[in-house]
């Protein structure tokens, strides 16, 4: 699988697991003790060397622990993770929160950002190619541990307004095939402040209007959870503005 050993993929997908639940750098006595990977801790300390060398881990500063990198969790989203599927009455509760808004694009994104950081209980953002921005659930991002820093909550709630970074956002999206569009880190935000940050965006587009809808949160977000809530609700609002004219 790509340039990893089986071993390798088992042990990243063991770190990734225990990041996103504890959102901790990850050491190898702990992957030993919890994850039954069958090796010893110095085989696993081993291994992690490695999958750092590829670039798949990063070490940091204050701990003997390392984590995902954004290359490491690009893997794990492309081919070990497993989309949680979205319910019936998820979706019905979906459609119908925005329904009452279909007639009016303002009123219908305004709702759509608010219900979607009420579902995830993350931030959610959309955009639109006539440079309409919404934003909603900045206060869900103040109860993420990364974002205690002040620095980083600061600068991307400034990233927030830019609405020309968005629009940028919007083009890549047109360029590439996938349904889903990753934003991961410091590579993709163009800017080190962000590497503890992620956002997940579908797009949607009409007859005149075209653009993202998603979540900006932690990298260590639960991607199979957020990824079909994400999917379901930008192909939901595609839909009804075909059928609106719009």
């Amino acid at each position: 699988m790509e340039d990893l050993t089986q071993r390798q993929v088992e042990i990243l997908k063991a770190i990734i697991k225990e990041h996103t639940e504890t959102g901790q750098p990850v050491g190898s006595e702990v992957l030993e003790k919890k994850y039954k990977l069958g090796v010893s801790p110095a085989t696993i300390r081993n291994e992690m060397v490695e999958l750092a060398k590829k670039g798949y881990l990063k070490k940091t500063h204050f701990s003997s622990g390392r984590l995902p990198s954004a290359k490491g969790f690009r893997f794990y989203i492309k081919h070990l993770m497993k989309e949680k599927d979205l319910s019936t009455i998820d979706e019905v509760s979906y459609k119908n929160s925005i329904w009452d808004e279909r007639e009016e694009t303002h009123r219908l994104f305004s709702q759509a950002t608010k219900v979607l950081s009420q579902k995830t209980g993350l931030l959610s953002l959309a955009a639109t190619n006539l440079g309409d921005l919404y934003y909603a659930g900045i206060a869900n991002l103040l109860n993420q541990p990364e974002f205690f820093d002040l620095n980083l909550s600061k600068n991307l709630f400034q990233r927030l307004d830019q609405v020309s970074f968005w629009e940028r956002v919007i083009d890549e999206f047109s360029r590439i095939s996938d349904e889903i569009m990753y934003v991961l880190g410091e590579e993709d935000f163009h800017d080190p402040f962000f590497d503890p940050c992620a956002s997940v965006f579908g797009n949607f587009e009409g007859e005149k209007i075209r653009g993202i809808i998603g979540v900006v949160g932690p990298k260590r977000m639960e991607y199979d959870i957020i990824t079909p809530q994400v999917k379901y609700f930008s192909n939901l609002i595609e839909q009804i503005l075909k059928d609106q004219g719009f």
